[in-house]
């Protein structure tokens, strides 16, 4: 899978802020992946909805998925970073919420609830003051 999401995403690199020292001002560290979301054969429609409506920022116009790093020294690691962040993200997309299924209560749990009514109510009514 990982070979193919290489095939995919494009790398720009750029001068990151933050930790590196001078390095900061020579080398461009920080790595930008760019993935189209709607040519990909990685992830099916389903997972692709999925995956819109769970990172609508991270879409930009004609379905390019924007992922940023600039936490590392290198560009290797940023780049590895990169790939690892939009790999979560399709492994999060890859999940769907169970859909519920209402069930009735069971007759044991519906005596049960009023019977604590009935005991909470008890308990209310020995706390008022009798005239």
């Amino acid at each position: 899978m990982i070979e193919t999401l290489e095939k995919e995403v494009t790398f720009t690199f750029s001068r990151a802020s933050g930790k590196g020292g001078q390095n900061v001002n020579k080398l461009n560290t920080k790595a930008n992946l760019s993935w189209n979301i709607y040519n990909t054969k990685l992830i099916t429609y389903r997972e692709k909805e999925n995956f819109k409506s769970k990172y609508p920022n991270s879409i930009k116009e004609g379905g390019v998925v924007l992922v940023t790093s600039s936490l590392h020294r290198t560009q290797k690691l940023n780049k590895d970073e990169c790939l690892r962040k939009l790999m979560k993200m399709i492994s999060k997309a890859k999940e769907f919420k169970k859909v519920r299924v209402k069930t009735r209560p069971t007759r044991s749990s519906q005596e049960k609830r009023i019977k604590e009514k009935k005991s909470k109510g008890q308990t209310k009514k020995l706390r008022q003051e009798k005239f």
